[in-house]
């Protein structure tokens, strides 16, 4: 796997899921926003940082990358990342535990998942929808999860939250492979859709995500592109 740094961080560029790995491994993905988002919030610049392997979850990180190395890297979001987890495993074997997201989103993505893909065991749990977890909530997520045994760990609570609990929670993990992966819990289940394929291949994803939640999503294209691009031209 090659790897480039941008901005102190080590993003690969070239990453492909083989099969589970022998390590504990951290996949985070980085995009404009939340590069942006890290520079004011330490400890999601530590979890950022700290991840194993980092992924161009953005045009904006492809095109940085491209200028400043003359590289061109293969943007991976967080739902390409999931497929080729859910694609390998299913050849292979595996076991996968998905934490976060509603119990009514966990149900159809266990469903889904018993249908589509029989060769993955899967087991949910749906956290308690706040900001901080008590230490007892806290145990239990962990709990649940070495109980399971996991070879993947997909954790959907959204950035920063997810990647700044991985890394405060990832040595009491049982895990092989653990990922942050925001929305696609919700994409996959079809709770929400992702943008069509036609969009995301004219690099057109960012707009079609806009229109969707233009609420939730005016603020990365409005105020945190603008910030990381003046940064990079710095």
């Amino acid at each position: 796997m090659k790897e480039v740094v941008l901005y102190s961080y080590r993003i690969a560029i070239d990453y492909v899921f083989s099969g589970i790995p022998v390590e504990k491994t951290v996949v985070n993905t980085i995009n404009p926003h939340s590069y942006v988002t890290a520079k004011a919030d330490v400890a999601f610049k530590k979890a950022l940082l700290s991840s194993d392997v980092l992924l161009p979850d953005g045009e904006g990180i492809v095109w940085a990358i491209k200028r400043r190395h003359g590289i061109h890297a293969q943007k991976i979001a967080g739902s390409d990342l999931h497929q080729m987890v859910l694609d390998k495993l299913n050849i292979c074997g595996g076991r996968i535990f998905y934490l976060g997201a509603s119990p009514e989103t966990l149900s159809i993505i266990k469903s889904k998942m018993a249908g589509l893909y029989p060769n993955i065991l899967v087991d949910t749990y749906s956290p308690p929808y706040k900001e901080v977890f008590s230490v007892e909530e806290n145990r239990e997520m962990i709990r649940r999860i070495n109980n399971f045994s996991p070879d993947v760990l997909f954790v959907g609570m959204t950035a920063p939250k997810q990647e700044k609990w991985i890394d405060e929670n990832k040595k009491q993990l049982n895990v092989k492979m653990i990922s942050g992966i925001g929305a696609v819990f919700d994409f996959f289940a079809g709770t929400k859709k992702r943008p069509p394929q036609w969009m995301i291949k004219c690099k057109l994803e960012w707009l079609g995500r806009l229109l969707k939640e233009p609420k939730r999503m005016w603020r990365r294209n409005f105020v945190s592109t603008p910030i990381f691009i003046m940064d990079f031209l710095r």
